[in-house]
């Protein structure tokens, strides 16, 4: 991805990698209050991986290097005898995602998304300043 355009390439790959972390980070937070019998396993917490493309040799940018889960399909056993899927001793499970930590997650992945953008914007207006500058 060299050349005078290598980074609209290199933020482009910034902005794939922030998108699906913030795709993942949307869909924690919207299972966070997903309830299933204790029968069942609890929703479990999806997190991005992001590296170098190239693993870092080259000037590529960034890369999904893909999803994990958070191995805890055990969540959260919470007392709710009135729910309709609670057992004989009145629990139903939830997953155990911390609701701050995704906040967290998500003001990362928005800023890291904002960045990529404004690098975009920056560079497009660069090159528009260049052409004009070869028409005089």
């Amino acid at each position: 991805m060299s050349g005078i355009f290598g980074v609209l390439g290199i933020s482009g790959t910034g902005l794939t990698v922030h998108r699906k972390w913030l795709d993942a980070v949307s869909d924690n937070i919207a299972n966070i209050n997903n309830v299933t019998s204790t029968s069942n396993d609890a929703f479990q917490a999806r997190y991005i991986i992001a590296r170098a493309v190239d693993y870092g040799r080259g000037t590529e940018g960034a890369e999904v290097g893909g999803a994990v889960f958070s191995g805890r399909t055990q969540g959260k056993l919470v007392y709710e005898p009135d729910h309709p899927l609670a057992d004989e001793n009145g629990n139903v499970r939830y997953p155990d995602i911390n609701l701050g930590d995704q906040m967290g997650n998500l003001i990362m992945a928005q800023r890291g998304y904002q960045a990529n953008l404004a690098v975009v914007d920056r560079a497009r207006e660069a090159y528009q300043a260049a052409l004009q500058l070869g028409r005089a």
